[in-house]
């Protein structure tokens, strides 16, 4: 019987840690970002490095402060593609990374397949917005767009332990 017992207690104690971390990896660390205008979605111009903000709608984001790349944003523009491409520093192959399920503005898979058809256009938002993070703003045919971050060069060095070399900035809290 004292063997059922524990078999029971460590099954009951594996459930709920399964529960507890599915909970936090979904729900527990994001949080909704408060829209700040004209600052929320932002362009680097393809003569500097300077981002300027472009016109949007319907703005809707969320972050977690447990990693630099949970940042995922929906918005609509009138802008085109084509017209951001003429004054703006595209992305090539930025793939959007996966969100939760329940933040249903933002669908990575279908988003996915429009950049590679030629019916979105990435473009560079804003450079190291974390160390070793850009941020990288899709705009589709239809005048939806969508925002998230990606590793840069450097940031994909820094995290698999790569030997980082001088053409990346210095990490802050390292100088």
């Amino acid at each position: 019987m004292t063997g059922k017992l524990l078999v029971i207690i460590l099954v009951f104690c594996a459930a709920l840690a399964a529960g507890g971390m599915y909970y936090l990896q979904i729900y527990g660390f994001y949080y909704d970002v408060e829209p700040s205008a004209g600052r929320d979605v932002v362009l680097v111009t393809a003569d500097g490095e300077v981002p300027e903000p472009i016109a949007y709608s319907n703005f809707r984001a969320i972050d977690a402060d447990s990693s630099p790349i949970r940042y995922r944003a929906c918005f609509e523009t009138d802008l085109t593609p084509d017209a951001l491409a003429r004054d703006h520093v595209p992305v090539d192959e930025a793939m959007p990374l996966q969100t939760p399920g329940w933040f249903d503005c933002f669908d990575a898979e279908a988003l996915g397949e429009k950049l590679a058809s030629g019916e979105a256009r990435a473009f560079l938002s804003q450079k190291n917005i974390h160390y070793g993070v850009d941020r990288v703003v899709a705009v589709t045919q239809d005048g939806r767009g969508y925002a998230w971050h990606i590793l840069n060069d450097c940031g994909e060095k820094a995290y698999d332990g790569t030997v980082v070399g001088e053409e990346c900035p210095p990490r802050p809290g390292t100088e």
